[in-house]
């Protein structure tokens, strides 16, 4: 009796790990246009929840695996980005129809304000900005960017929050772990690589670590980013500048 006991127990567990635990399954689908019903191609589709990608062929169609109840996220430039969660439906037909709308973009007007030289160097080079930022090397892209000041001051900003429990760069780094978990894993695809290094609207990251696009902005404004490094680069660096600051920020926090 004993024995039987125990097997059931296992069983039951067994039974249970295994309804916790999802086998992702392949999905695929079709994306087009919500006016004309054209197939649209190239069409970015990240899982959220898996940080796995992919885009759509030059018929529309895409692949990807999902577990019931994951988010993607679709992107396209000129069109609205659109979430869409996968249902126990689109598991089981395994396939669907998704329209995305084209975006309005209105045209500003653009000044351009040239430099006036006047030909003598020691008044123009007084005319033209000079950057004093330092050039730093991400990790993964071998070649530099601008990144604030030099040590000791960039790393005093992250060794400053460790102390700080107010610090907004303490609270992002120590609530939102399975967030940073996630920028982690998107290094991992290509795909998701490919995406971001084309993106410069950080609406991927915003979306992923939880967090607005002017919250970006102040994290690697404490990590000692320059504001010309936070305009100018694509996603694919962003991610990368978080994910090493976090990373000091850990190696910091264990000294």
């Amino acid at each position: 009796m004993k024995y039987f006991v125990v097997f059931l127990f296992l069983v039951t567990s067994i039974s249970s790990l295994a309804q916790t635990t999802e086998i992702p399954t392949k999905i695929s689908g079709t994306i087009i246009t919500d006016n004309t019903g054209s197939p649209l191609a190239n069409v970015n589709i990240i899982n959220i929840n898996q940080v796995t990608g992919t885009t759509t062929d030059s018929k529309g169609n895409f692949e990807l695996a999902v577990t019931q109840s994951d988010t993607l996220h679709i992107t396209l430039l000129g069109f609205e980005s659109l979430r869409v969660r996968v249902t126990n439906d689109w598991i089981k037909n395994k396939k669907t129809t998704i329209q995305l709308t084209q975006k309005a973009i209105p045209l500003h007007e653009v000044v351009i304000s040239p430099y006036y030289l006047t030909g003598y160097l020691e008044i123009d080079s007084k005319l033209i900005p000079i950057k004093e930022d330092y050039r730093y090397s991400i990790s993964g892209l071998g070649q530099g960017y601008e990144a604030g000041q030099y040590a000791p001051e960039a790393f005093g900003k992250v060794l400053g929050s460790i102390f700080n429990p107010a610090d907004m760069l303490y609270n992002f780094f120590g609530k939102r772990p399975q967030q940073l978990k996630k920028l982690r894993e998107m290094r991992k695809d290509d795909t998701v690589r490919n995406l971001m290094e084309t993106r410069y609207d950080r609406e991927t990251i915003s979306l992923l670590l939880g967090v607005s696009q002017d919250e970006i902005a102040e994290i690697l404004t404490r990590c000692s980013y320059s504001e010309a490094f936070i305009k100018s680069a694509n996603d694919l660096q962003i991610m990368d500048a978080i994910s090493g600051c976090y990373e000091q920020y850990k190696i910091l926090k264990k000294k």
